[in-house]
């Protein structure tokens, strides 16, 4: 039997206590981020948290072919562009993303406050993400990371005998 100890470290994370990374690519994208998920039981459900800085954007807009996402504000308020409208967003809303080219989305801080929000997404590996401000695809599974245009494809013969 697993101790209350071992049982907190497989399967509870604090999100005021997750050690967290910042990313930032100027001039648009400027985040803080605790994976939440990584290293505890959950096979089917990841999450994370993320404080957005004043008018920054959390990622690209995309949109996944197998994973659904949930985005829980817990702090400020912001913009989610979703299927190419924005929608004004506000701490206590839980915003369901589904996969599937009519809703790419991704969240803008349009506040002069930092913006805190939990994201929760299904695992489904792999999974292809599209970009369509960019043009770009993305194919990820363990141990492949893959992102090109999505006009960039070679034909299905290419270097086979």
């Amino acid at each position: 039997m697993p101790t209350p100890a071992e049982l907190r470290d497989q399967l509870i994370r604090n999100f005021h206590d997750a050690p967290r990374e910042r990313f930032v690519r100027p001039p648009l994208y400027d985040t803080e981020s605790a994976p939440l998920s990584n290293g505890t039981a959950a096979r089917k459900l990841g999450a994370g948290f993320d404080i957005l800085a004043p008018g920054q954007i959390g990622c690209p807009y995309h949109f996944h072919h197998a994973q659904e996402e949930m985005f829980v504000i817990l702090q400020g308020e912001g913009t989610l562009r979703v299927a190419g409208e924005r929608v004004p967003i506000r701490a206590g809303d839980t915003i369901f993303i589904p996969p599937g080219p009519a809703y790419a989305h991704h969240i803008i801080n349009t506040s002069d406050a930092p913006l805190h929000y939990l994201s929760i997404s299904t695992q489904e590996r792999p999974e292809v993400c599209e970009y369509p401000d960019s043009g770009n695809v993305g194919i990820f599974t363990p141990g492949l990371r893959l992102v090109q245009k999505r006009d960039a494809g070679l034909d299905y013969w290419d270097g086979e005998a």
